[in-house]
């Protein structure tokens, strides 16, 4: 998403221009509200991480129901979409190599035989023959009226013949029952993310947002409103703000309430539970991945972490409010 003035750029894998400016996508604001050292470690330092199976099952998917929707409409049978898996595997693992050294033939057609099952589960909550989306697996840039740069992947967008836009998106794995409500609120500050940047680019409020969970069969559909998004507009450069405040260089970024009391990030740093964790460029030795170093010191926190100056009071407000200011959840879930 990233022209001025509220434009949208529609890009190609082919034709996408290499992207220079620094921008914001609901991963990495998510990172940020959770904990901005794990931002720091994803986003500027870009420390390595495994792809897990579920993650790379869910690429699986998401590649072949790309394909499944560039066919036409009458060849988007069930069946068609199983043969779909294997050249989806392929797309994948030219995009990430090291997947086919590091999984064994046992676990790969044990992933595959999960994607058909999710696939074939997939039909119990749409007839892909019934209907033509705009677009799927979209890039998308826009910019802010401040200069917030916003970017990230729809799954999916339809448009109705009279106009109205709805945003899909997939989700392939399934969160234990105690982690659901987080689950889903993450996946809603990312539909929200996607909403405010149709909104500004096109001048269209999205009618709806809908969630496929692809593993229980359920849908999640939300109607957001113009007030709604708005607020959630605010949270979105309020975040960008505090990751790069006036003045100082984009890259950059300090440890805040409950990794460290700002103080840059040099050497080491104390997280939430206090514990001292080695820095990328300080005395330490470099951890292997984000996820290594976060898991047993950072626990999600849903409002954005405070900034220790009160000038700054007011971003702060704005980005504890805005991402969860949905007045009652419209949501409604079918099975």
């Amino acid at each position: 998403m990233s022209e001025r003035g509220h434009t949208l750029a529609f890009m190609s894998d082919e034709t996408a221009p290499p992207v220079r400016r620094p921008a914001l996508s609901p991963s990495r604001a998510s990172d940020f509200k959770q904990c901005p050292l794990l931002y720091r470690f994803r986003a500027i330092d870009r420390l390595p991480e495994p792809s897990s199976t579920a993650q790379v099952r869910g690429s699986v998917v998401h590649a072949a129901l790309e394909q499944l929707y560039g066919l036409p409409a009458d060849q988007r049978g069930r069946e068609t979409a199983m043969t779909l898996v294997d050249p989806a595997w392929d797309r994948v693992v030219a995009a990430q190599p090291e997947l086919a050294a590091e999984m064994e033939p046992e676990l790969r057609a044990e992933l595959l035989d999960q994607a058909r099952a999710l696939l074939s589960g997939y039909y119990r909550l749409e007839d892909p023959t019934r209907f033509d989306p705009q677009s799927c697996e979209q890039r998308v840039e826009v910019e802010l009226s401040d200069g917030t740069l916003l970017r990230g992947f729809v799954d999916r967008i339809d448009v109705a013949p009279t106009g109205e836009l709805r945003v899909v998106d997939y989700k392939t794995g399934k969160a234990p029952p105690e982690a659901r409500a987080l689950a889903e609120f993450k996946a809603m500050f990312q539909m929200k993310f996607y909403a405010v940047a149709l909104l500004r680019s096109r001048g269209v409020l999205p009618a709806r947002l809908r969630l496929l969970y692809l593993s229980d069969g359920q849908v999640l559909d939300y109607s957001p409103d113009l007030d709604e998004l708005e607020r959630f507009e605010k949270t979105l450069i309020a975040i960008w703000r505090a990751i790069n405040p006036p003045g100082r260089q984009a890259t950059s970024v300090r440890i805040r309430h409950g990794c460290a009391t700002g103080v840059p990030i040099t050497r080491t740093a104390r997280c939430s539970a206090g514990r001292r964790r080695p820095i990328p460029g300080g005395r330490k030795t470099r951890p292997k991945a984000a996820t290594q170093v976060m898991t047993r010191c950072c626990t999600p926190r849903s409002p954005l972490h405070e900034r220790p100056k009160a000038s700054v009071s007011e971003d702060r407000s704005a980005a504890r409010t805005g991402a969860s200011g949905s007045r009652g959840m419209s949501a409604r879930r079918r099975a």
